[in-house]
């Protein structure tokens, strides 16, 4: 029922090693490998992602899911947003960058109508129960990250794990 879907998770900011800074080479370069890693799951068939549209990976990806879409026309992303106004404490940029996000997403899905303790986690077992696969940007330590891969694993369903800490060895001083 849930064909040729993939359902994202990653972790925030402050568990990646460029943070909030994406000018770094260290995300130049997963970037380009999240780009790859989508490419390949695009002509193996996917046709669906779902994002949570969280600050970090998410937004991340979903932009590069944007602008693979001019290329990739018949995609489609959809954002499962865990509860409303979920950016209202972010930093302004981020709003912005994420309200710029949502606009370019083909459908938006909002679980709940106020934040709940749990929603996020809530919100990734909904995706995940709705997905064939899951990519998920995990460093391997117990986080909301950790117990979506747990998760999607109980379900029987197929995990790509990216381990960030391997761009942890790529100079995160040099910015370009």
């Amino acid at each position: 029922m849930y064909k040729n879907i993939v359902c994202l998770s990653g972790h925030r900011p402050k568990s990646l090693p460029w943070g909030y800074n994406e000018n770094m080479y260290c995300c130049k370069v997963f970037k380009e490998d999240l780009e790859k890693i989508f490419i390949n799951a695009i002509e193996y068939g996917i046709h669906t992602f779902l994002t949570g549209m969280a600050e970090g990976f998410d937004m991340i990806a979903t932009e590069i899911l944007i602008k693979l879409k001019e290329k990739y026309k018949h995609i489609r992303i959809i954002a499962v947003i865990p509860c409303k106004n979920q950016e209202a404490k972010w930093r302004f940029s981020q709003q912005i960058r994420y309200r710029r996000i949502l606009r370019k997403c083909d459908n938006k899905i909002v679980l709940l109508n106020q934040y709940e303790k749990d929603c996020m986690i809530e919100g990734n077992k909904f995706m995940i129960l709705r997905s064939e696969f899951c990519i998920a940007c995990w460093n391997g330590n117990p986080s909301g990250t950790g117990k979506a891969v747990q998760f999607a694993m109980e379900n029987k369903k197929r995990v790509r794990i990216i381990d960030i800490k391997k761009y942890y060895n790529l100079n995160p001083n040099n910015s370009l």
